[in-house]
């Protein structure tokens, strides 16, 4: 084996992890909501865990992107840490897949059908339809399958790489007398583990131990404990990403160390033990790919169903392994967007959505609290309210910097829109929770100078703060359903609100040139109708942009422009609205 035969080696490699890179990115854009849906269904029964974890890892092709998106979810407290457990489970039995499609390069035979099972002969024609989609397609979902088409032939070429580039070792008894150091277990296990955590992908190193089950030169008694060995070394990406992590997310890393470590101390003993007594006649034997996708499966379904009726003790174990931080401060605090899941961007933008109607109903419960103070003023209120708009200045400082992240990554079309919706929308929540301290401020100072509005005009306000709490319920409930269609009730209704304001100030002015109303009280009325005006407008910027987004546009001002003349529904809304809130002549 020559220098050039280790540079087509780590050519090949080169090539299979790429081409896993971008098979797993686009199957994850393909999957994108249906993957937030599973997610949303985690579950702690055993049955349904397990075949989530599979699934999962069946559609993003990698087992430890699916435990680093596991300790993203629960250090942001989306999960918690004993739901993982099965989902683990069923990752490591997921993972099995990559072994079976790679084992089809040692299919041997005549007939033209089974010579196209190859990969290296069905590859091209995949790379080819890729290649189409990608150039021809105009389609976000159809570019991403033929992303996945051209990654896979990329995986596969690299396997063939890998084949040739071993192939002289067959020859040469050095490699011979190496691979037979391999047959003591713990030698084995320690081998797999180490190469597998340098690449960091099982599939990567169970992919080499394949390519070099070609050459004859391994048997099974070396193959089980490689096999053994790569799963333990697969822990290492989740290890490294628990880093700076709260104690939960720690544990899920842990508990997948345990699970692999112990699996493999059980397995390997039944399997040394059952050997010295029975002395099982295959084990020097050669292995073929086949066989190692049979052994890696096998030994991944005997761990699920040895450990799974242990959960409680694996999960009191990791509890040992990683305490609880005795001072409760930030690092045990659950991190609503935790960077770990810019990794799965289908699932960041899921947690970010959740942030954002966290942001809408802290902005909807300020200002509800806000017109209530402004009728009778409380202290204790007010200070929730100040509370309430100092929580939105922050959630709308990290989640505008998480989401500008997470627009950088690959994403759905679909998921791009979600994103698109929730940079416009952050700063209209947080403007909301602004004027609801702007309408304390109002109640404030009345209850200070010990003033208060007259009947008339305090029945006016009365009918006023009834439309803005009409016209944030529904904002919000169109913005969280996604709702177009109740989304453009809401510009009528800011039309309403407008007409509203105009006339309060005019009946002001009467009552100001009657002597029924003072210049002071003017002022204060100023301020309030300016920032229920505010509100409304910040309702119907967050309305135009449910509509606009759902059409993949946004231009407020040529939606405005449009909806408001010559639009007959938009005029039965309003006169509807208009009815609904009416004041006294």
């Amino acid at each position: 084996m020559t220098i050039f035969s280790v540079l087509q080696l780590l050519l090949g490699l080169s090539f299979f992890l790429y081409g896993m890179h971008v098979m797993s990115g686009n199957l994850e854009k393909i999957a994108g909501g249906r993957l937030e849906t599973l997610l949303k269904k985690m579950t702690a029964r055993p049955l349904a865990g397990l075949l989530l974890g599979v699934i999962v890892t069946l559609a993003i092709q990698s087992s430890s992107a699916v435990t680093v998106m596991l300790v993203g979810l629960v250090n942001s407290g989306i999960m918690n840490f004993a739901q993982t457990i099965y989902i683990i489970f069923g990752a490591n039995i997921g993972t099995t897949l990559t072994a079976w499609i790679l084992s089809l390069s040692g299919i041997e035979g005549s007939n033209i059908w089974i010579q196209l099972l190859k990969p290296e002969h069905f590859s091209p024609l995949l790379a080819f339809l890729g290649i189409l989609l990608l150039m021809v397609s105009k389609s976000s979902r159809r570019r991403s399958i033929g992303s996945v088409l051209l990654g896979f032939a990329i995986l596969m070429y690299g396997m063939e790489f890998m084949k040739e580039a071993v192939s002289p070792l067959a020859e040469m008894p050095a490699f011979s007398n190496l691979m037979v150091q391999f047959a003591n277990p713990l030698l084995g296990v320690l081998a797999g583990a180490l190469i597998t955590a340098l690449i960091q992908s099982s599939s990567a190193s169970v992919g080499i131990l394949q390519a070099l089950s070609l050459t004859g030169g391994v048997t099974y008694s070396m193959a089980i404990p490689l096999v053994m060995g790569q799963n333990i070394g697969t822990c290492i990406t989740a290890i490294i990403s628990c880093i700076g992590a709260s104690a939960n997310a720690r544990r899920v890393a842990t508990v997948h160390l345990s699970i692999n470590v112990l699996g493999t101390a059980v397995c390997l003993a039944l399997y040394t033990g059952a050997n010295a007594i029975f002395h099982f006649g295959f084990g020097s034997r050669p292995v073929s790919p086949v066989s190692i996708a049979v052994i890696h499966s096998l030994f991944n379904i005997a761990i699920t169903v040895i450990l799974l009726p242990f959960t409680k003790g694996l999960i009191r174990l990791s509890a040992l392994m990683v305490k609880d931080r005795k001072n409760t401060g930030a690092g045990n605090v659950p991190k609503l967007l935790d960077e770990r899941l810019l990794f799965s961007p289908s699932v960041a933008v899921q947690a970010c959505e959740g942030v954002t109607e966290k942001m809408g109903s802290i902005a909807e419960q300020t200002v509800r609290e806000a017109i209530e103070v402004v009728r009778r003023y409380d202290k204790k209120v007010g200070a929730g309210i100040e509370e309430h708009e100092v929580e939105l200045d922050r959630l709308e400082d990290q989640l505008g910097s998480y989401l500008v992240k997470l627009s950088s990554k690959a994403l759905s079309t679909e998921d791009s829109r979600k994103i698109s919706r929730m940079l416009h929308a952050i700063g209209d929540f947080e403007r909301l929770g602004d004027h609801g301290v702007n309408l304390l401020k109002v109640s404030r100072e009345m209850e200070e100078k010990k003033i208060s509005f007259s009947a008339e005009a305090a029945e006016e306000i009365d009918v006023l703060s009834a439309a803005i709490r009409e016209i944030l319920s529904l904002t919000m409930q169109a913005f969280r359903e996604n709702d177009v269609e109740r989304a453009k009730n809401v510009e009528p209704l800011e039309q309403v609100i407008d007409r509203l304001t105009t006339t309060i100030r005019d009946h002001h002015i009467r009552r100001l040139q009657s002597g029924d109303c003072t210049i002071e009280m003017g002022f204060i009325l100023s301020d309030l109708l300016t920032n229920f005006e505010r509100i409304s407008d910040h309702c119907s910027n967050l309305a135009v942009a449910v509509i606009e987004i759902a059409h993949n546009s946004f231009d407020t001002h040529k939606y405005l422009r449009g909806v408001k003349y010559g639009n007959a529904a938009f005029d039965r809304v309003y006169s509807r609205y208009a009815a609904q809130f009416q004041l006294k002549k």
